[in-house]
């Protein structure tokens, strides 16, 4: 037994001196010092500028694989055009919250860390995955090889256009309120009244409702009918980035589908309200006043130099 414990003793004593005599770089660390910008490209520069700092937002361009769905195949996407969108939701989205609500609401509400994908996620039942939050920390956006700068295009007459043109209030903007009512809604619950509008949703098979059919049915979009949670992130989303024509033509819709019944229209009015009352109460925030700056900012991308970090 004594033995054992000289030997552990010596043991000790020769890592002890081994660990001593190690000389230890403190020069460099493997960890970067807090505000250094080695290493970093300009764009880098300018997200740690106008994300990281202001709204504590990861914003990742480069591809991560662990960030996306290992089941599908996509593509990196295109550094000019990952700059491009990134003073787009910089300008229309993030800026648009800041100004209704002051910085430190998106900073401490907002998705942690976006992150860019070049291509689209095509789904076996053929719709396309525009872009989806990682439990209320991650945003995806897809497509971002589509955007071309210099040809910017965004929706202001129709919810139902079938123009090839990339829309990106559609591509983005839509689904960016989409997936912060998701994150607001799971931080405070709204109200069991919603749920009860629309008596029926129709999970899966919802891709098999149009866009304009669906208005009869109480619904703003195909995939609103899926399920409640849905339905309230499609009617905020879509009430807060559609133009008055837009919003206009969706009720009338409702109307056309249900062959003059306006039952469809009272729905979407209803769930409105619910939405309206929710983000005031919970929130301090009002859905009119959110939606005139979004639409005011979404006019003024064409005036943004996206080609440089300027």
């Amino acid at each position: 037994m004594k033995t054992i414990k000289f030997l552990l003793i010596a043991v000790v004593v020769a890592l002890a001196a081994a660990c001593s005599n190690d000389d230890v770089d403190t020069a460099n660390s493997i960890f970067p010092k807090q505000g250094t910008t080695a290493g970093l490209t300009d764009f880098d520069k300018w997200l740690r500028k106008n994300y990281t700092d202001p709204y504590n937002i990861r914003f990742n361009y480069l591809y991560i694989d662990q960030n996306s769905d290992m089941s599908y195949n996509v593509s990196p996407a295109d550094i000019k055009k990952s700059i491009a969108l990134a003073k787009i939701i910089k300008h229309v989205w993030l800026d648009a919250y800041t100004e209704l609500m002051g910085a430190d609401f998106l900073k401490q509400h907002c998705f942690r860390e976006f992150q860019l994908i070049g291509s689209a996620e095509y789904t076996s039942n053929g719709s396309i995955v525009l872009g989806f939050a990682e439990g209320g920390i991650r945003v995806n956006l897809f497509q971002v090889n589509a955007l071309d700068p210099a040809n910017i295009y965004i929706e202001q007459s129709t919810p139902y256009s079938t123009s090839s043109a990339f829309d990106l209030n559609r591509a983005y903007f839509h689904t960016m309120h989409h997936e912060f009512a998701h994150i607001l809604t799971q931080l405070k619950d709204y109200s069991t009244d919603f749920r009860t509008i629309s008596k029926v949703y129709h999970s899966a098979d919802w891709v098999n409702v149009t866009d304009k059919k669906s208005g009869a049915e109480g619904f703003v979009t195909g995939y609103a009918s899926s399920e409640y949670n849905e339905d309230f992130a499609e009617v905020f989303s879509c009430y807060v980035t559609d133009t008055d024509a837009m919003w206009q033509m969706r009720l009338e819709q409702a109307v056309t589908a249900a062959n003059g019944d306006e039952s469809g229209k009272k729905a979407i009015l209803a769930k409105l309200s619910i939405i309206r009352t929710y983000l005031k109460d919970s929130w301090g925030v009002d859905i009119d006043k959110l939606r005139t700056i979004v639409l005011r900012r979404a006019n003024e991308v064409s005036t943004l130099n996206l080609e440089t970090l300027n």
